[in-house]
């Protein structure tokens, strides 16, 4: 028997030691040494976090919070730590440390995370760290570093390294890819989890039972890859996460809400104490945004998306490379910066059309990331030939899927409005002709 099935949380999964039980009918093994990681105040502010932030605003059961998720990531991580332990390539190089300090960055991959973090890291303001070197003052300063260092016996800073530096050696690449990867823990959650509370299947729609039974290591033994038995579910993984961004994560309405946020937050930015601010709670720093925007535009968009009456901008108009590509080619992949120039410069041209005053405010162009969110780059191991080739090769619905389809299809731009103003710009004509003027007005 491998040393890495005798780690007790691994062996836990069989029910010898005590469990949390989180959806869907999960039972995540708990032991003191982990307890002492999810107690502290660290890791509880991510029960106040919910892992979609603005989605709920359009699929209202989809409150789960960043806590929940965590506790799912490290049960994945013991499930892939106990499937590979059978795995000579892997077990020759990963030892039992370097398992249990898999699980520890597993169980605190989030920790950096605050509330509305990725849409607040996508406008790419220079003030704004990104989430995963937020983490480390927790990591190395706080009470988590002392239960790391006192009741796990790793060096918190080999926690950091592992979360957010680049992979310096073979067993830290390989793990890596089981935390960030084509077929990683993270991803292998959230699918489900964020199907589930969203009430919707798509997440659900591949063996994840089968897809893990199936993982081994890559042709040069620095990373994970899937036997030709795990093909199949691999590339319903692929569909699952295109539906999911299509019908979710970025669904015109969250998409409208995100856009507000971001133009709110761009507004009061430099009024805020950012490491303060992203150290509070959801509900805390919702207060705190519209408390500091006041009666301005930013308020009233905030007030839109926290206040007690919910007011999400309507969308005027949507722009891909099959529909007005030259519109969307003009604002696809534009700093942030850009787009509130030349919505702010739309609502001056559409206020002398219409004859009356557009605030600013009142006109966001939304283009979502340039990433390639649904990128499945894994190779698949033939064990009767005994070759490796990329997923993308043998399967044409996977790369249709992972480039042309997810950023021609699902990455629209669009153009949202304020409710009361919707009706009018609809009726404006040469619409798309306005919308020229305007982002060549910018330049």
């Amino acid at each position: 028997m491998s040393a890495i099935h005798e780690i007790p949380e691994v062996a836990g999964l069989d029910g010898n030691v005590g469990s949390i039980r989180i959806p869907p009918e999960i039972d995540v093994p708990i032991s003191p040494r982990v307890r002492a990681l999810i107690d502290t105040r660290e890791f509880r502010r991510l029960a106040e976090i919910s892992q979609l932030g603005l989605v709920s605003r359009v699929y209202p059961a989809a409150n789960h919070t960043r806590f929940e998720h965590s506790l799912g990531v490290y049960r994945l991580a013991l499930c892939y730590l106990r499937r590979l332990a059978s795995d000579p390539r892997f077990t020759e190089v990963v030892k039992r440390a370097d398992g249990e300090l898999l699980m520890v960055a597993a169980l605190l991959h989030d920790l950096g995370h605050w509330p509305f973090c990725h849409p607040i890291e996508d406008i790419q303001l220079p003030s704004v760290p990104r989430h995963e070197l937020f983490a480390n003052s927790f990591l190395l300063e706080s009470e988590i570093a002392d239960v790391i260092r006192d009741d796990w016996g790793i060096n918190p800073r080999d926690v950091v390294t592992l979360l957010s530096e680049k992979p310096r050696d073979r067993v830290s690449r390989i793990l890596s890819t089981m935390l960030s990867g084509p077929v990683d823990i993270d991803k292998m959650d959230y699918l489900r989890r964020d199907s589930l509370h969203a009430g919707v299947p798509y997440g659900n729609n591949f063996d994840q039972n089968r897809l893990i039974a199936s993982l081994c290591l890559n042709e040069a033994g620095d990373g994970l890859a899937i036997s030709q038995k795990g093909k199949t579910a691999a590339e319903m993984m692929v569909f699952a996460r295109y539906v999911m961004f299509s019908e979710v994560y970025w669904h015109h309405s969250v998409r409208s809400a995100t856009a507000m946020l971001q133009r709110a937050f761009h507004q009061v930015c430099g009024s805020l104490e950012l490491d303060t601010l992203f150290r509070k709670t959801e509900s805390e720093l919702s207060r705190e945004l519209v408390q500091t925007a006041g009666e301005t535009g930013a308020g009233e968009l905030l007030r839109g998306l926290f206040g007690p009456t919910r007011r999400l901008y309507k969308r005027l108009a949507q722009y891909s490379i099959f529909h007005d590509q030259e519109i969307y080619n003009r604002l696809a992949r534009k700093p942030y910066p850009h787009l509130v120039a030349c919505a702010e410069k739309f609502a001056d041209v559409a206020s002398t059309h219409l004859g009356r005053r557009i605030p600013p405010h009142e006109v966001l162009f939304d283009a979502p990331p340039i990433s390639r969110e649904v990128e499945f780059n894994v190779e698949i191991h033939d064990t009767k030939t005994n070759t490796y080739r990329r997923l993308g090769e043998l399967s044409p619905v996977v790369r249709a899927l992972a480039e042309r389809q997810f950023d021609d299809y699902v990455k629209r731009v669009r153009i949202f409005v304020h409710p009361d103003v919707v009706a009018d710009l609809q009726r404006l004509t040469d619409l798309n002709k306005l919308v020229n003027e305007a982002i060549e007005a910018v330049g």
